[in-house]
């Protein structure tokens, strides 16, 4: 008994003109799918990168429940990088915000130290495809650490961010107030670095103000461009400067929302918290920059 076949070269030029169709639209379908999903977990999970000299590591922590109250994980000594290294680490979890503290007791391999925030992300595989489909770099490729795997991307602008995926999921309460990722770039990369953020944090443009007050840069008399963004990871500004900053602006790359800034800013005295720039109003606001010890500078704020 013979069985023929019939290939695919015999059959009716329609018949594998819809077959083509029907193959496009699902390849397209799942592409539209996949791009309309985003990466993000949420902002409660998102924290700010701060790196100490190990003698001022527990003063740090110790100031920074003292100005935002909260709670700090169990300070230990891990390797976080793909190369030999370690570091104190420590999780400090306040209700404005998350931050990450690192205290090397050895050089500190490059590029780390450079990445401003950890974002925590659903699928590692599936950020990284994001980043590069949104334009940005992955500088770090992921690796493995003790509880999941890190990266390092990098928008345009030279913005750098880890990403972070854990084995198991964490569960961590909801922020009171979502703190502000502070991103300062110049004109020639506004468009790029804005276009590559909003496609891969699947966020919006929620204001675009050309003419903000030069107060919030230190500079009253004159004018600069600001942006606010927001999406699954938390708030963004964009701060659009000629470089030309007194310190310690451009220095800060987390806002901080509070109930009360002069509440705040007392708590923040007697922690040992240095106030760099004292409370003034704009957009809506009161805000204030402040340096905790160790060096790291953090804008805070308040609604009006």
């Amino acid at each position: 008994m013979r069985i023929f076949s019939r290939s695919s070269a015999a059959l009716p030029v329609g018949l594998l003109f819809g077959w083509a169709v029907l193959l496009n639209l699902s390849m397209v379908r799942a592409q539209s799918q996949r791009s309309s999903q985003t990466v993000a977990v949420g902002p409660q999970y998102d924290s700010t990168h701060v790196y100490l000299s190990p003698e001022d590591f527990d003063r740090f922590v110790a100031s920074v429940l003292g100005t935002f109250g909260g709670t700090a994980s169990k300070e230990g000594i891990a390797t976080v990088t793909p190369t030999p290294s370690s570091t104190m680490s420590q999780i400090v979890f306040t209700p404005v915000g998350i931050f990450s503290v690192f205290g090397f007791k050895t050089p500190i391999p490059y590029p780390f130290g450079s990445e401003r925030t950890g974002y925590l992300v659903n699928d590692m595989e599936g950020a990284i495809r994001a980043s590069r489909e949104a334009g940005a770099e992955v500088i770090v490729a992921p690796y493995d650490d003790a509880i999941g795997k890190d990266a390092i991307i990098q928008f345009p602008g030279g913005v750098n961010t880890q990403l972070y995926w854990h084995t198991t999921a964490p569960s961590y309460a909801p922020l009171q107030t979502i703190p502000e990722n502070r991103v300062y770039v110049s004109s020639d990369r506004v468009t790029a670095f804005t276009r590559s953020f909003l496609a891969f944090s699947r966020g919006k443009v929620v204001s675009d103000d050309p003419h903000a007050t030069g107060v919030e840069i230190g500079r009253p008399r004159d004018t600069y461009r600001r942006i606010r963004v927001q999406s699954k990871f938390g708030k963004l500004t964009i701060l659009v400067t000629d470089g030309h900053l007194p310190y310690p602006y451009g220095r800060e790359v987390t806002g901080y929302e509070v109930a009360d800034i002069q509440n705040t800013l007392s708590k923040a005295r007697a922690a040992n918290v240095a106030v760099l720039v004292p409370a003034y109003q704009s957009d809506g606001r009161t805000a204030a920059m402040l340096q905790f010890p160790g060096g790291y500078v953090a804008e805070i704020h308040a609604s009006r």
